[in-house]
């Protein structure tokens, strides 16, 4: 007794020393509420979550809101402590109070923002994510959480009401235009290109002025990356997609065809009439024996009524071997099985010129995969190209050293 006596009169006449012994205890039961929310309540809490289907996805970020969020409890306990503590300058309580309350908004705004990552991640969970995506609003959103924690802040550190810089900031409103001018093109970009659904993620775009031809795999506030072909990222400001110009080719892929637009170009020294015996020869074609017959029998009626008038035959009509060749075309992309029957498909002679002349065939493809549809097409061309001979037809091309060689041997024989 004696001994506590003791003590306590010591401590009466040396203040110092229960301000010391306060501010120990004080930072002791700040220790302990942090461990026992952080090391003992966040493990429950995680065993809680572990259950569910979204604690197990790592993605949605649920431990690190939870997390975020057990800092402030011994922040708060400082802020109530450090009160109780007898003898601490008054001003010294006002600081920590103040640095409590900075924590505690910072504490929040980052929880809030770790929750809009959360939003995000199970709203892409849902169908319609892909044809409508809330990153950007979220970032929007985010930024103004930043703005106003970063003025609740300022106001704790002064120790003064948020209202007063809230009414300071009508003057800095040009400034701030100037420092938020890329955000606030972006979100009005961001808006536009959503509302109008101009583009998705997956989405294949191509724009040439920025070197971007691939699929969209993320669409932001700020900025569109685009993954091409050759797999390089190509990272397109938002708001320039809607001040220029880009091809999106989601149209081809929702169609279910893809169009093929490539011509044969013809060597037009080989074109003609067929005689009698070639007709007899491509009559074997069972796509053209429909066509033969009934073009011979237009003809023999178009020339005898040619001959009743008197007319020379020479203005008759004759079956010509391009005409049946494009008719075997059309043929037979019209049974061809990979080749899509419900949307356009002719075969058309264009002008002529120094390259021979184009025989264009323009179709579209049952399919859109890019694998399958080069195989189509080079399927198509490589039967065409080889068939062209049974016509009487040859393909177009610039001479060669080989055909140089060949025609001076000609000559010399």
């Amino acid at each position: 007794m004696v001994y506590f006596e003791w003590f306590y009169s010591w401590v009466d006449e040396n203040a110092w020393a229960s301000m010391a012994a306060g501010l120990l205890l004080l930072l002791a039961i700040v220790w302990l509420s942090s461990y026992l929310t952080i090391q003992i309540l966040m493990k429950a809490v995680r065993r809680g979550l572990a259950i569910t289907s979204l604690g197990k996805d790592p993605e949605t970020g649920l431990d690190k809101i939870i997390t975020r969020l057990a800092h402030i409890v011994p922040a708060l306990v400082l802020w109530a402590g450090i009160g109780l503590i007898p003898d601490l300058p008054e001003a010294l309580v006002v600081v920590v109070r103040n640095l409590c309350n900075a924590y505690i908004v910072l504490t929040v705004a980052l929880a809030l923002s770790a929750l809009l990552h959360t939003i995000n991640v199970i709203y892409g969970y849902r169908p319609e994510a892909k044809d409508r995506p809330i990153k950007g609003y979220l970032q929007v959103i985010n930024i103004l959480i930043y703005v106003i924690a970063a003025i609740l802040i300022i106001a704790s550190l002064l120790d003064r009401s948020p209202l007063i810089l809230l009414s300071g900031l009508g003057a800095m409103a040009a400034v701030l235009m100037l420092v938020f001018q890329d955000t606030l093109l972006s979100l009005v970009a961001s808006v536009q290109l959503s509302s109008n659904d101009m583009v998705r993620v997956g989405d294949w775009i191509e724009m040439p002025q920025l070197n971007a031809d691939g699929d969209v795999i993320d669409i932001a506030l700020h900025t569109v990356k685009v993954q091409n072909w050759d797999r390089t990222i190509t990272t397109i400001p938002t708001k320039r997609m809607i001040a220029e110009s880009f091809k999106n080719w989601r149209g081809m892929q929702e169609s279910g065809g893809r169009r093929i637009k490539r011509a044969i170009y013809l060597d037009q020294n080989s074109i003609g009439f067929l005689s009698e015996q070639a007709q007899g020869k491509l009559h074997r074609f069972s796509l053209l024996a429909d066509y033969l017959d009934e073009k011979k029998q237009e003809l023999r009626e178009w020339n005898a009524r040619l001959a009743e008038q008197g007319l020379d035959p020479v203005n008759g009509r004759q079956i010509t071997n391009i005409g049946t060749f494009r008719a075997y075309v059309d043929r037979y992309l019209r049974h061809h099985p990979s080749v899509h029957q419900g949307m356009t498909l002719m075969v058309r002679q264009l002008s002529s010129g120094p390259e021979g002349l184009p025989l264009e065939i323009y179709c579209f493809t049952n399919t859109t995969a890019w694998v399958a549809y080069e195989g189509i097409q080079s399927d198509i061309f490589d039967h065409l190209l080889a068939i062209l001979p049974e016509f009487g037809l040859r393909v177009f091309q610039q001479p060669s050293g080989q055909d140089m060689r060949t025609a001076l041997e000609s000559v010399r024989r």
